[in-house]
C-alpha cells in the first residue's frame, strides 16, 4: 500500500492587502498585493517560488511569518500542521505565533547585512534564538550556537561566533543567517532569495549546503527565488507567481519540460543554455510587471501575453489541472492541450 505525503502546509485563498492612502464612501482603498493564492507543502519537501520582481512572492512568506506591518491586511487561511495538530497561522494570537516563529517556522532573509544586527557577535544572534524559544542556560545557547555554525560549514566556528558581521564575507553572513533559521530545528524553512546578493561560487556553495542540511535534518523548505537555474537544483515542484496570483504549478519536470502558461513558457525561453543559438538575440517578454494599481482585472499576464483572447481581459482564469499535479491558470493554452 502506498503511503501519501503528510501535509506540513496547506494556504487557501490567501490574500493580502495594502492601504492606498485614498478613501472613498466606503472606506480606505486597498491594493492586493497577493492574490487568492492556493498550494500546499508535504513535509520533507521542497516547493520552489519563482516569479519576476513585484510578483508577491515575498509579501507571501512574510505572510506565513505573520510578518507583515501593521497597516496589511491578510485575509484566508494558512493552515500549519505539526506534532500538536492544524493551526491557523492567520488565527493564531500573537504570543503563540512567537512561539511557532523561529521555533517551528523560520526564515532566511534576502540581505544577511540588513538582516543581522551590526553590534551583536553573530554568535549571540544565534543563540539569541535559543534563549527566545527554550529553557537553556546562556552557556548552553553559546554551545550550540557555535555547533550551529559548525553545521553550515563556517571554519573556525568557536572563533567567528566572536565576530560581528561587517567583519565576515558574504558568503558567511549568509551562513549565520541559515545557522540561526536551522538552530531550533524548524519543521519548515523558508528561504527568501537566499543567494541573490552572492557571486556564482559562493551561490553554488550555499545551495549544496542547503542540500546538505536538508538530508541531515528532513527539512521542508519553500524556496523563493527569481532565478529558474537555481530553483531547477533545489525544488521538487514549482509553483510561479505573476503579479500576486499563481498562475501555474506542478512537479519540477512539468515547470521545466512541460510548462504550461505562456508566462512560464516565456521565462524559461529567455534562459540561455549550451544549444542556445548565440548568433540570435534572446527571447523577451514584452513590457513590464503591472504595479498594484494597474493589475488588470482578468488574467494579470494578458497584456504581454501572444495566446490572449477577448475574455482573458475580463476574466481571471481558474487554475486547470493540465496533468496529474500540474495546474495552470490560462484557457488558451489548455483547451490546445485538450
Amino acid at each position: 500500500m502506498i503511503s501519501l505525503p503528510t501535509l506540513l502546509l496547506n494556504v487557501r485563498n490567501l490574500t493580502v492587502e495594502f492601504p492606498t492612502g485614498t478613501r472613498t464612501g466606503a472606506g480606505a482603498m486597498h491594493l492586493s498585493a497577493v492574490r487568492d493564492l492556493n498550494f500546499t507543502i508535504s513535509k520533507g519537501e521542497v516547493l520552489g517560488l519563482v516569479g519576476e520582481s513585484g510578483s508577491g512572492k515575498s509579501v507571501t512568506a512574510l505572510a506565513l511569518m505573520r510578518l507583515l506591518p501593521p497597516q496589511a491586511r491578510a485575509s484566508g487561511e494558512i493552515v500549519f500542521s505539526n506534532g500538536g495538530g492544524s493551526q491557523d497561522l492567520l488565527q493564531l494570537p500573537g504570543e503563540s505565533m512567537r512561539h511557532l516563529r523561529g521555533s517551528q517556522l523560520a526564515m532566511i532573509f534576502q540581505e544577511p547585512m540588513t538582516a543581522l544586527n551590526p553590534v551583536m557577535r553573530v554568535g549571540d544572534q544565534i543563540a539569541e534564538a535559543l534563549l527566545a524559544h527554550g529553557k537553556v542556560s546562556r552557556q548552553e545557547a553559546w554551545n550550540r550556537a557555535v555547533e550551529a555554525m559548525n553545521d553550515v560549514a563556517i571554519p573556525g566556528p568557536a572563533q567567528r561566533a566572536r565576530d560581528y558581521p561587517h567583519q565576515l564575507s558574504g558568503g558567511m553572513r549568509q551562513r549565520v543567517m541559515i545557522a540561526m533559521a536551522i538552530v531550533n530545528r524548524p519543521q519548515l524553512l523558508i528561504a527568501d532569495e537566499p543567494t541573490t546578493a552572492l557571486d556564482v561560487t559562493i551561490q553554488a556553495q550555499i545551495l549544496e549546503l542547503l542540500a546538505e542540511l536538508r538530508g541531515k535534518f528532513g527539512l521542508t523548505m519553500l524556496f523563493i527565488s527569481h532565478d529558474l537555474a537555481v530553483v531547477s537544483q533545489v525544488a521538487d515542484r514549482v509553483a510561479v507567481m505573476y503579479a500576486g496570483s499563481l498562475v501555474e504549478v506542478g512537479s519540477k519536470h512539468d515547470i521545466f519540460h512541460a510548462p504550461a502558461h505562456p508566462y512560464t513558457r516565456g521565462l524559461l525561453n529567455a534562459v540561455p543554455t549550451l544549444r542556445t543559438d548565440r548568433t540570435r538575440a534572446l527571447e523577451t517578454i514584452e513590457g513590464t510587471v503591472p504595479p498594484l494599481h494597474a493589475v488588470p482585472p482578468g488574467c494579470p499576464f494578458e497584456p504581454r501575453c501572444e495566446f490572449r483572447v477577448p475574455e482573458c481581459a475580463t476574466t481571471l482564469p481558474p487554475l486547470v489541472e493540465v496533468s496529474p499535479g500540474h495546474s495552470a491558470r490560462c484557457p488558451v493554452v489548455n483547451s490546445q492541450r485538450g
